[in-house]
């Protein structure tokens, strides 16, 4: 090392004889350090148009911009959980640069990426982002709040990405609150935040306005809620069911990750979801969320779906989740363990942490599987086609999607179910399927500091288990064979049954919607095998009358009135056409299964039962 020091020390001194000074290099420790800065403001929170200022400073040596004589900044055109294309940079306008108080030329060179021409690493970048989206995934501005999902906000540098930056949030006139899990940048009396890099940059989302706060801590880490909208909630005992599932799932994995995290939470219309990130989560539900036992619980998943991702996804990962391209698809076939294994998780947190009886959590296993075998697209799709395909299939379904896919969050949830109960039996109740999640973040995140593989995966479940998975991943991983699930619940003196066999009901194969000009009813999907599709019935068509009588009902509710065997025919318009097509009902193929005891259970079975469902 001295040796090289001296080197450079001789080639340097004779640069300054040379040229009278000495060069500074990108390598150079003298080199001044890159500084970027982003400045987020909304000055017209009405236009729903955020305005953004990017600065650049000392930029060169990484970026080769004196050599090249440009510089490319680019728009993420997904953002990271959310496995579709969504093209961020459609709502970009007004991009400029400014270089020494001038303008310079900028060109877009692809549909997220613009080029700015100049030698000079001291630049000014301006545009505006126009953002009437609120969900979490995207960004929303109006005149009551603002939220920022950073991939559809924020430009980056390929080489750039690592570099340490700060923000600077300026919020619109009379709004005094930012909550967004960012460390406070030191020194500063403002909203203003040091980011280590664009990774967290992009997976901090940040609410603005004058939303509620409150703050609770779990497991000795500080946890902050930000509550946007009007609803009512008791503060007290929502602060103590966040701190239990908190502390229920930190459990699983025996540490907690970060030093802060922050919970998003917008009441605002119908619908709900989540989106995870590394120290936060942004959660949108409705405004009867905590109304009634059940609308809580069923928000209780979801904070227990989003939090649990702060270990599974966010750290322990499938390898392909990280580090992100921005610009392309990430495929991976493990969405089903990434998705799947934290939906079985959002609901065993809750049996774990009290608030799901042993028989509530039975129905709740019973009813997950209902949902895949009720689909006719599970004998089509495996699991690990659908996690490959999510980029163009989950998040853009169509009026066939149910026929040709199944869902990698509740198959998977499922077979992460069956899995639990494999590794339970196998080890005689010693360890489960939280054994296995703790094997895997120890090995692959903290120990290799990367994602796994899918064969690892699979080694790692049947180190835990003592057993050979070869036949499950086949068959019901990579494969659509149906599901021995007697095999996995007579271990625990349960067997799975059928209410809906031999029924006698029927059933016609249709869901429908009301025709917004006339009130009719138009069928909206088909199901696959059904009567429906047996007698040509299509999605689109308008029904009008069955046997000369005028449909002025749900269709199905009609279906009541007759047996699995009876014929009709329906009176249909398609396309402007009246047509009359014969229909032949089936017997009702939904499944409704429960779980009910074996008699005469041994002491075994209730051993695994009562280990398995966590009865003491």
């Amino acid at each position: 090392m001295k040796n090289n020091l001296r080197y450079c020390f001789l080639l340097n001194l004779c640069a300054l004889l040379w040229y009278g000074s000495i060069p500074v290099t990108a390598n150079d420790d003298t080199a001044p350090a890159p500084q970027i800065t982003y400045t987020l403001s909304m000055p017209q929170p009405a236009t729903h148009y955020f305005e953004v200022e990017m600065t650049l400073r000392n930029v060169a040596g990484l970026t080769n911009l004196k050599k090249n004589g440009y510089i490319d900044l680019k728009m993420p055109v997904w953002t990271p959980g959310s496995y579709l294309i969504r093209e961020y940079a459609k709502n970009v306008e007004a991009f400029r640069a400014i270089v020494g108080g001038q303008p310079v030329p900028v060109e877009k060179i692809r549909k997220n990426t613009w080029r700015i021409s100049t030698t000079n690493d001291d630049i000014t970048v301006r545009y505006r982002v126009y953002a009437y989206e609120l969900t979490v995934r995207t960004s929303f501005l109006d005149d009551s709040h603002g939220y920022v999902n950073g991939a559809s906000m924020f430009l980056f540098n390929d080489a750039l990405k690592t570099q340490p930056a700060r923000l600077v949030v300026q919020p619109a006139k009379g709004w005094n609150k930012v909550s967004v899990a960012l460390k406070p940048a030191s020194g500063s009396t403002g909203f203003a935040y040091d980011v280590p890099d664009y990774d967290l940059l992009v997976d901090s989302p940040i609410e603005i306005g004058n939303h509620r706060t409150f703050t609770f801590t779990a497991s000795g880490v500080p946890h902050t809620v930000a509550q946007y909208g009007e609803v009512e909630y008791n503060e007290q005992r929502l602060a103590a069911d966040y701190k239990r599932v908190c502390e229920t799932a930190a459990l699983i994995f025996g540490e907690h990750p970060c030093t802060n995290y922050t919970f998003i939470v917008h009441h605002a219309g119908p619908g709900g979801g989540g989106l995870e990130h590394q120290n936060s989560t942004t959660l949108q539900t409705n405004r009867v969320t905590y109304a009634t036992e059940a609308n809580y619980k069923g928000f209780l998943t979801l904070v227990a779906h989003e939090y649990f991702h702060l270990w599974n996804v966010k750290r322990l990962r499938p390898i392909a989740l990280g580090p992100f391209d921005y610009e392309n698809e990430n495929y991976t076939k493990a969405l089903w363990e990434a998705e799947g294994f934290t939906s079985f998780y959002e609901e065993y947190i809750l049996r774990m942490a009290g608030f799901h009886t042993p028989e509530q959590y039975l129905t709740v296993v019973a009813s997950g599987i209902n949902g895949i075998e009720n689909q006719p697209g599970n004998r089509v799709q495996s699991v690990a086609e659908s996690s490959f395909d999510a980029w163009i299939k989950y998040y853009r379904p169509n009026e066939n999607s149910s026929n040709s896919t199944v869902s990698y969050y509740s198959k998977g949830s499922v077979l992460a179910s069956l899995l639990n109960l494999s590794i339970l039996a196998s080890t005689n109740g010693e360890k489960n399927l939280s054994d296995a999640m703790k094997l895997l973040y120890n090995k692959y995140y903290k120990e290799l500091k990367r994602g796994f593989r899918d064969e690892e995966l699979k080694q790692a479940l049947e180190q835990v288990g003592g057993k050979k998975l070869d036949d499950f991943f086949t068959k019901y991983v990579y494969g659509t064979e149906t599901i021995d699930y007697a095999s996995f619940f007579e271990p625990f003196g349960l067997r799975l049954v059928n209410t809906n066999e031999n029924s006698p009901n029927p059933y016609l194969g249709v869901a429908t919607g009301l025709n917004p000009t006339n009130g009719r009813q138009t069928i909206t999907s088909v199901r696959r095998g059904s009567s429906a599709e047996q007698a040509g019935l299509n999605v689109g068509d308008e029904i009008l009358a069955i046997d000369s009588v005028r449909v002025t009902e749900d269709v199905n509710r009609l279906m009541t009135s007759y047996k699995a065997g009876n014929t009709f025919k329906m009176l249909i318009n398609r396309s402007g056409i009246v047509r009359e097509l014969p229909v032949t009902l089936a017997r009702l193929p939904l499944v409704a299964y429960r779980l009910e005891a074996i008699p005469n259970q041994t002491e075994k079975q209730k051993s695994l039962y009562n280990k398995w469902l966590l009865i003491k």
